[in-house]
């Protein structure tokens, strides 16, 4: 008799933790996928660029927007957006930028 009356009180005490743990596995996972979705949504906005002439590729972030200001100065041209300018000037735009690479280093 007492081996069931402590079998009991067990199966009863973990019915009763159970839930406390599976809501805390929830809230866990939930901040998990919310870190995982902002990360996406980053990297879905960040731009990427093919360059045809060097044969490689380009992130747009911060330092090629300065980079592509100064080139827009220097060259006394329209701020337009980037994506916005025909295949020629972009192919201008990326000769330029390997002629003036970063002064730390050239980011692709």
């Amino acid at each position: 008799m007492r081996i069931c009356r402590y079998v009991g009180l067990f199966l009863l005490g973990a019915a009763l933790i159970a839930p406390a743990g599976m809501l805390a596995g929830n809230n866990y996972q939930e901040d998990r996928h919310q870190d995982d979705k902002h990360r996406d949504r980053d990297e879905r906005h960040q731009k990427r660029y093919f360059d045809r002439n060097h044969k490689d590729y380009h992130n747009w972030d911060d330092r090629e927007g300065r980079a592509y200001q100064q080139w827009t100065t220097e060259n006394h041209r329209d701020n337009r957006d980037f994506s916005r300018l025909k295949r020629r000037e972009q192919s201008e735009y990326w000769n330029w930028r390997h002629a003036h690479p970063d002064d730390d280093r050239d980011r692709h």
